[in-house]
């Protein structure tokens, strides 16, 4: 029996660019995939936080994403959320590989954003701004820049040096880029300044694109800051008591999600909002497969696009990538 390949981080990165994970998932919805087909994740609370199983079929593959969120890892300097993947043949469920499931889920959570992003936000939109400076939110200025033309990127984010940090390499990019402290002081990538809570408002309400890619369980912003035509991704919590974006913004905006199902058991920017009577579940203008099928027209008010994170996702994703390594 031959070894099992491991496909590692820099092997995930190296065989499926932002640009292609985003096609991939495109073009599984445009054949048909339900994004409400498979089961719900398992969710285990463990001590060190929680272990999520998902699995996932469709077309010649099935697989099953073992994940870990480990909210103390940022503080160890490891990412918060860890993972492995085992994909199988969709006839035999024999093994086909394992890979590393963080760099999977580093892709493909963006490249989700991103398919949104493309379908829904304005065509110029040149401004981003970010909340957070994990995996996530690098991966999300790569995904939305791959669909709009960004040139300006604001990163919002607790600790000065990280969100310094985080700027900087934007700005090594070609990006004009600033950091901002969600309390205190601002600093320009490469300078000096000072801020505080009117800059980061700015910082919103000027922006084109928001990403919240957070482990916040309370809204980041007040959502009446939003512009119009403006699109939010939210990509931070999958559960029912915890939110990145508030209710008002959610009752102004179109809404879309990866499925109403999940969005409206684990999201809790949509759960808490409906339990309050702010807004119906008919609020959801449609789910991903509706918004790539043509099925969602945006309104005048902002977009919102909200992120729970599905097994689907990952299958489409690692069979991808499988295939690309299989066809070296």
């Amino acid at each position: 029996m031959s070894e099992l390949p491991y496909l590692d981080g820099d092997t995930v990165r190296a065989l499926m660019p932002m640009d292609r994970a985003v096609r991939v998932l495109h073009d599984a919805l445009r054949a048909g995939l339900d994004p409400d087909g498979g089961p719900p994740r398992a969710v285990a609370a463990v001590p060190a936080g929680q272990l999520l199983l998902m699995p996932a079929w469709h077309g010649r593959h099935a697989g099953v994403k073992v994940a870990g969120v480990a909210p103390g890892n940022p503080a160890r300097g490891l990412p918060r959320i860890q993972g492995a993947y085992l994909l199988l043949d969709g006839d035999t469920l024999a093994p086909l590989a394992a890979m590393d499931g963080a760099a999977l889920t580093a892709l493909r959570t963006p490249a989700v954003s991103a398919l949104a992003a493309g379908l829904l936000a304005r065509p110029d939109a040149r401004s981003l701004t970010v909340f957070g400076t994990g995996p996530q939110a690098r991966g999300h200025v790569e995904a939305l820049r791959s669909v709009r033309p960004v040139e300006r990127v604001t990163v919002v984010a607790r600790d000065p040096a990280r969100a310094r940090a985080f700027a900087e390499r934007c700005a090594g990019l070609g990006l004009a880029a600033t950091a901002l402290r969600i309390a205190g002081d601002a600093v320009p990538a490469g300078g000096a300044g000072s801020a505080g809570t009117a800059e980061v408002e700015e910082a919103v309400a000027s922006a084109d694109l928001i990403a919240c890619c957070t482990s916040a369980r309370e809204p980041l912003f007040p959502g009446a800051l939003v512009a119009d035509g403006a699109t939010v991704v939210a990509v931070g919590s999958h559960e029912p008591d915890a939110r990145e974006i508030d209710g008002e913004l959610v009752a102004r905006a179109t809404v879309v999600v990866e499925s109403r199902a999940a969005a409206l058991a684990e999201a809790g920017d949509l759960v808490i909002p409906v339990k309050t009577g702010l807004i119906g579940a008919g609020h959801i203008a449609g789910d991903l497969a509706e918004l790539v099928r043509g099925g969602v027209e945006p309104g005048p008010g902002p977009r919102v696009f909200k992120s729970v994170g599905m097994a689907w996702e990952d299958l489409v994703v690692a069979a991808a990538v499988h295939e690309a390594w299989a066809g070296r």
